[in-house]
């Protein structure tokens, strides 16, 4: 694709990490003409876990309610395109937003990286400043938006009036770049809090809490906190939501697991402390649409689910930390206790992780585990090394050269059993592009 030749050219000259500042992307923005200036209103999304599943939430709402959304989100699992979603035009009779096309993507880029002439910059800070031209340039009701890395100096944070600053759940990650303690991290998510713009603030720990509400209080934020200002739980197979505007009484939303339906609450509220006019019908069709790939999903059928008996569950995850393994190994602890089954788990990581925190989730559940490595990143954390940390964690490990040997490996496993494939985002693109069920 010609979008996949120009990132690979302009990875050459420019790191394809982060360095956290505004000043670069601010000057090449203002070559551009701001085009952050020119948003349509932007719901800004920052936080450790659940960004994703709340704008696939938001978007499922927003689109349910007939009104045209544009959607960043960051990374991809398997291609570029992925990261931007454009808006239909209404007058097409769909509201349903589209992945970019390679062609409108690769003269944005262009574009981009003309402006900014060989200036130093990192790659993301360049896909930013695209999707703030592609997001300019086409009409739209409302814009998406996912913050990178942390919130107060990403490179997304030149929006200076969000319609709502959104903080999904924060837990310990990136401790390099944003902090030691969750305290300090919750001072660089809250970095998208601006002045006088309302604020959602999702599921917190205690201390969390306390930063990001103090914040929004002193900027003077119409403000609403899960757990206080709305509430949702599950009864007799219902999504139930509650706030001070009403009752809703909703499906189960379709992205599998109890840590969703916190996600699904979070979009709701922004919705509505955003006065979108969402009617309860339209909340009804979005519970029921919402897709998020690579987020605790049962693998679909194609090349990978041939290779195993009818009988295996194959389940993908693209979690990452201590709060993601916490979730996930949940939802494996209610599915075991339903239907039980040997857990097996295949993992690859990251170098920016904690491992041995991330399988000490699991350990209740005595799977066995297999790591392999990371192809499309120079930062993966060897097999080698990975499985002396699932040892320390207490579990049978296996370290495998790459992807085929451990999935041929859990195939030999007798017994009736249940393989999670999980530990990065990476993995799990690896997978869907490997089984042909490519994201949409």
């Amino acid at each position: 694709m010609k979008t996949d030749a120009l990132i690979e050219h302009l990875s050459q000259f420019h790191p394809k990490g982060y360095d956290l500042s505004l000043g670069r992307i601010s000057e090449l923005l203002a070559k551009l003409g701001n085009p952050q200036k020119h948003l349509p209103p932007v719901f800004h999304v920052a936080g450790t876990n659940g960004k994703g599943s709340v704008i696939a939430n938001l978007r499922a709402i927003l689109e349910a309610g007939n009104y045209s959304v544009h959607a960043h989100t960051s990374p991809h699992l398997v291609d570029y395109h992925e990261r931007y979603r454009i808006g239909h035009d209404k007058n097409e009779g769909v509201a349903k937003s589209r992945l970019v096309s390679d062609d409108m993507l690769a003269e944005a880029l262009g574009r981009v990286a003309d402006a900014n002439d060989g200036d130093r910059i990192t790659v993301f800070e360049l896909l930013a400043a695209t999707m703030f031209v592609l997001f300019s340039e086409q009409p739209a009701d409302y814009s998406i938006v996912e913050v990178g890395l942390g919130g107060r100096f990403d490179g997304t944070n030149v929006i200076d009036k969000p319609l709502v600053s959104i903080i999904t759940t924060i837990s310990l990650d990136h401790q390099a770049h944003l902090g030691n303690t969750i305290g300090e991290i919750a001072f660089e998510k809250a970095g998208i809090i601006k002045p006088g713009c309302a604020v959602i603030i999702g599921n917190q720990p205690d201390e969390v809490r306390e930063v990001l509400e103090n914040i929004a209080n002193e900027k003077k934020c119409p403000m609403m906190i899960a757990g206080q200002d709305f509430d949702y739980y599950e009864e007799a197979g219902r999504f139930i939501y509650q706030d001070v505007d009403g009752l809703l009484d909703l499906p189960l939303p379709n992205l599998r697991g109890e840590h969703q339906l916190a996600n699904s609450a979070t979009a709701i509220a922004a919705t509505r402390l955003a006065n979108c006019g969402i009617d309860e019908f339209a909340y009804e069709n979005a519970m029921r649409g919402i897709y998020w790939p690579g987020r605790f999903e049962q693998l679909k059928p194609g090349k990978i689910t041939s290779g195993f008996a009818e009988e295996m569950e194959i389940w993908i995850d693209g979690g990452h930390n201590v709060g993601a393994g916490e979730a996930i190994s949940f939802e494996l602890k209610s599915l075991n206790d339903a239907r039980p089954k040997n857990l097996i788990v295949i993992c690859a990581m990251l170098n920016t992780k904690n491992p041995q925190q991330y399988f000490a989730q699991f350990a209740a559940l005595k799977p066995r585990i297999f790591t392999v490595p990371i192809t499309t990143s120079e930062h993966g954390i060897p097999a080698q090394d990975l499985v002396r940390f699932a040892r320390d964690a207490g579990m049978e490990a296996t370290a495998c050269e790459h992807l085929d040997v451990a999935l041929f490996q859990a195939g030999e496993i007798n017994g009736d059993s249940r393989l999670l494939i999980a530990g990065s985002l990476y993995l799990v693109g690896e997978v869907l592009k490997k089984n042909g069920t490519l994201p949409e």
